[in-house]
């Protein structure tokens, strides 16, 4: 299979690094740091092993690059506007195109662009930076939920869930609605909150007043996709998350990040559409409405 990687920063350049490191046969699409890659490879530093790509496949715009099996997007989704351009060079009728992505409808709307593409949900659950040129700074966790939405080749979808846990990456295949919800559980909460508060995950954690409404938050997000027929959310899975946060690296998630390098906040695949989500099905998620207020604000006000 040829793997190919669209938007090589943190989630990109560690997952199609690993399968490059693995022996696979990757090839990534960068933009800013394009020459500085080309020149002196992509740098890997994880908590499970540093590594180096002295001579990855790497290219300045789509039209350079092979047609591949799989394209992982690993765009922001401020930028999904451009994927129709991106993508479609490098797809042929039968590629699998996996949006690694936060938020819900995303997969919904790409397929209304292009009908033909065969597409999944890419739901990685790590923490994974991007601070300067070539150097993917992976802190802890690194796993990956895949969710097939579109496409009907199945042995395609185990054979990419198959490479990647060759590669070292612990993944499986889940439910659709089943992945894009589970995340948001976490994805919610948190991005919002650090950039709201401005602070990292241990110290909303570390106080009980915040603590608590975060999960509360995480139960607006379970509840309402209840509401929209998700199974496997429940009480333990929110505090799960709860559990799994306090014992990892204290982390300032992609929103923080955005924020603080001034670029544009994906606030509306991660809260304007689940919310809306969420009324069609009767429920209000209350408190995360009012995140997404103070998150439309700061963006508004930087």
């Amino acid at each position: 299979m040829k793997f190919g990687i669209v938007g090589t920063g943190a989630i990109g350049g560690y997952y199609g690094g690993k399968l490059a490191h693995a022996g696979f046969d990757v090839h990534f699409l960068l933009h800013r740091d394009y020459e500085f890659v080309k020149e002196n490879g992509l740098y890997i530093d994880s908590c499970d092993g540093d590594f180096h790509l002295p001579s990855p496949h790497v290219y300045p715009h789509p039209e350079a690059m092979p047609v591949c099996d799989v394209v992982f997007v690993c765009l922001k989704s401020v930028n999904n506007h451009l994927l129709p351009q991106l993508l479609s060079p490098l797809v042929h009728e039968k590629t699998l195109v996996v949006l690694i992505q936060n938020g819900i409808g995303l997969e919904q709307d790409l397929q209304e662009q292009m009908p033909q593409l065969r597409l999944a949900a890419g739901l990685a659950f790590i923490c994974s930076s991007k601070t300067e040129p070539g150097r993917v700074s992976h802190q802890c966790y690194g796993s990956i939920n895949i969710g097939n939405f579109s496409c009907p080749d199945e042995q395609l979808v185990d054979d990419t869930v198959n490479a990647l846990s060759q590669a070292g990456v612990t993944t499986q295949l889940v439910e659709y609605h089943e992945a894009r919800w589970k995340k948001a559980v976490w994805n919610m909460p948190f991005n919002g909150m650090t950039v709201a508060l401005n602070t990292q995950t241990d110290c909303l954690l570390a106080d009980e007043n915040t603590c608590q409404l975060i999960y509360d938050q995480m139960m607006e997000v379970v509840n309402a996709a209840r509401c929209l027929g998700v199974k496997n959310l429940d009480e333990e899975f929110a505090q799960k998350m709860i559990d799994t946060t306090r014992v990892m690296t204290p982390y300032s998630p992609s929103m923080k990040l955005d924020y603080e390098y001034r670029r544009p906040m994906e606030i509306d695949y991660l809260y304007t559409r689940p919310i809306l989500e969420a009324r069609k099905a009767g429920f209000r998620m209350a408190k995360l409405e009012m995140l997404e207020a103070q998150l439309r604000f700061l963006e508004k006000h930087r």
